[in-house]
C-alpha cells in the first residue's frame, strides 16, 4: 500500500474535495483520483461516493480515515526516532483567541525562541468555531480557547483551568469602589468590548440576554491591549481576562468593578486533535504553554 496515497484520501476526506486536495498537494486532480482509484481497487471496497460533482465517504471510508491517520502518524513517529537531530526543530501552527496571542508574544515568545531557536511558531487568532474547523482539516496542531467549557470525543485537552473575569473601568470612574452593582446600574454606559459573537464576548452576551439584558457598544475590536488603554483613559467599561487587566490593576489605571449579578464559567483550555502525531517539537511547545499559560 502506498503511503502517498493514504496521505491523498486523507486530505480528500477531510477537505471533501478531490480539487481542493489536488491544490493543497500539488498535484493534478487526475493523479489525485488515479491514486484514490488505486486504494480502492487494493482495498477491494469503495471509500467515496460521487454524486453530481459531490463525494461523500462511505461507511468504508469513514472507518479508513482513523486507520490512515494512525499509519501516517506511525510512520512518521518513526521516521524522527530514526533521524540524528543537532538541536530540536519543527514548525507549530498555533491559533489563539487575540488576547492569549498578545500575552504570550509579549510575556513568552522571545524567551522560548532563545531555549528553541529552530522550533518556528505560526501565531494565529480566529473564534473557538474557526479554531475547532482548523483543526478538523489539520490546518491547525494546536488551538488555546477562551470560552465555555469545550468537551468532544475527537480532541485532547492538553490542559484547563477556570479564567477569572472582571467588569474593568477607570480607577477614576464614578463606579469605582462602589460595592453591590447590578447589571443594570452600568447597562446604557458606554462600553468598549471585544468582537461581538467571538469567544467570552458570546458568553457575555447569552447572560445578558438570559437577563433580558443588551449592550451595543461604542466600539467592538479584537485588540484587548487597545481596550485597557482606551478605558483606563476614559469614562468606558469593559468586561475582559484578569491576566489581560492585570498590569493595569496593578499600576492603578483600572479597578475592578464590583457587579455582582454576572457569573459566568469561561475556560482556557489548550486542545489538539486526537489523530495529530505529536512530534518532538509539537511535544515542547505543549509542555512550555502548559508551564507558561497554565496555572498548576
Amino acid at each position: 500500500m502506498e503511503l502517498r496515497n493514504l496521505t491523498t484520501f486523507i486530505h480528500v476526506a477531510e477537505l471533501g474535495s478531490f480539487t481542493k486536495a489536488a491544490e493543497l498537494l500539488g498535484y493534478s486532480q487526475s493523479t489525485v483520483s488515479f491514486q484514490i482509484k488505486q486504494l480502492e481497487e487494493e482495498l477491494g471496497c469503495l471509500l467515496f461516493e460521487r454524486i453530481n460533482h459531490t463525494i461523500t465517504l462511505t461507511e468504508r471510508g469513514h472507518e479508513l480515515v482513523s486507520y490512515a491517520h494512525r499509519i501516517c502518524a506511525l510512520t512518521d513517529e518513526f521516521k524522527e526516532s530514526i533521524a540524528v537531530e543537532e538541536a530540536l526543530s519543527g514548525h507549530i501552527n498555533l491559533v489563539t483567541p487575540d488576547s492569549v496571542c498578545e500575552e504570550m508574544i509579549n510575556s513568552h515568545y522571545i524567551e522560548f525562541h532563545n531555549k528553541y531557536p529552530d522550533i518556528s511558531i505560526k501565531f494565529t487568532t480566529a473564534d473557538t468555531h474557526v479554531m475547532f474547523d482548523m483543526l478538523d482539516h489539520n490546518e491547525a496542531d494546536l488551538i488555546i480557547t477562551l470560552d465555555s467549557h469545550s468537551y468532544h470525543k475527537d480532541y485532547i485537552i492538553a490542559k484547563e483551568e477556570l479564567i477569572s473575569m472582571h467588569m474593568v473601568a477607570s480607577s477614576k470612574s464614578k463606579f469605582a469602589g462602589v460595592k453591590g452593582l447590578m447589571m443594570k446600574n452600568i447597562i446604557n454606559e458606554p462600553f468598549i468590548l471585544t468582537e461581538y459573537g467571538q469567544g467570552y464576548r458570546r458568553v457575555f452576551d447569552k447572560e445578558l440576554a438570559r437577563k433580558s439584558l443588551f449592550i451595543t457598544p461604542v466600539l467592538e475590536i479584537g485588540r484587548t491591549d487597545i481596550i485597557t488603554s482606551m478605558v483606563s483613559q476614559s469614562e468606558m467599561i469593559s468586561y475582559l481576562p484578569d491576566f489581560v487587566t492585570k498590569p493595569f490593576l496593578d499600576s492603578g489605571e483600572l479597578c475592578y468593578l464590583d457587579v455582582c449579578d454576572v457569573n459566568i464559567d469561561i475556560w482556557k483550555q489548550l486542545i489538539y486533535h486526537k489523530n495529530k502525531w505529536l512530534s518532538k517539537s509539537m511535544k515542547t511547545v505543549i509542555e512550555y504553554i502548559k508551564s507558561k499559560e497554565f496555572s498548576d
